[in-house]
């Protein structure tokens, strides 16, 4: 189990829901992954943040936004949210969302990077991110499907000054990637087929820890949810990719976890 109270710069240490239904959203990943919820007020009356909690530790955010598809958003901690913003674009982003305050919690911004995947960054003042990673219910890998791997490394490397070697020791395969943050494995990225063409945009796809994979994706189907692929063997485990009731993608693993 992954206590935290601080991120490392670089490390993943958020994922937010953005949903047309927070409270169906809300029953199903209770169903799903055991989530406690903690709700807060947004200033303006623009609704409530929901944050799903395990074992009284925050996991994840949740918020209703009717505006876009729903969705799942991945945040990589940053000591200056604006230096990471300016350095992104230099790099060739969009600054979708420029640096902006939320409240006392931290500073952040949202970003397309150059092969089209959005994610946000965090610059944590009284909320680090997660308070628990690696963990039943909680994140624990977060994933770029990209149609342009090599364009993303050139990118990610430069921001974030992340390692991002080839998957087996061959050297030529190229399609599958992970990702270290100093010392630590912080994700991986692949290259989506050929076959999907534009049909999936470019995207980070967060995973959560489950203990057993079987009875997450069949909770998944009997929660109104559909399981897209899987469950699939790995050498570190089995994973599955699913859709929430209301079309969010994301993914379940059951397997080896860092601390």
């Amino acid at each position: 189990m992954g206590t935290r109270d601080s991120h490392e710069p670089g490390t993943f240490s958020w994922t937010e829901l953005i949903t047309s239904d927070q409270d169906a959203a809300k029953k199903f990943y209770g169903a799903v992954l055991g989530w406690g919820y903690e709700d807060n007020d947004m200033p303006d009356d623009a609704g409530v943040y929901s944050m799903g909690t395990v074992d009284g530790n925050h996991v994840a955010g949740m918020v209703k936004n009717t505006n876009m598809p729903p969705h799942w958003n991945s945040y990589v901690a940053v000591e200056s949210a604006d230096d990471a913003a300016n350095k992104a674009k230099e790099g060739g982003a969009n600054i979708m969302m420029e640096p902006f305050d939320v409240m006392e919690a931290g500073r952040m911004a949202v970003i397309q990077d150059p092969s089209g995947a959005m994610f946000s960054i965090w610059e944590a003042r009284d909320h680090p991110g997660a308070g628990l990673v690696n963990a039943h219910g909680a994140m624990t890998w977060n994933d770029l499907q990209t149609h342009d791997i090599e364009k993303a490394v050139e990118f990610y490397t430069e921001l974030f000054g992340w390692e991002v070697a080839p998957l087996t020791e061959d050297d030529s395969d190229s399609d599958r990637m992970v990702i270290k943050n100093g010392e630590r494995l912080n994700g991986g990225m692949a290259k989506m087929p050929e076959e999907l063409g534009t049909e999936v945009p470019p995207h980070w796809l967060t995973y959560f820890a489950v203990d057993d994979i079987d009875a997450a994706t069949a909770a998944i189907g009997e929660s109104g949810g559909e399981v897209i692929a899987g469950p699939l063997d790995i050498p570190a485990g089995k994973l599955a990719v699913a859709a929430d009731p209301q079309g969010a993608v994301f993914g379940v693993f059951a397997g080896d976890l860092d601390d």
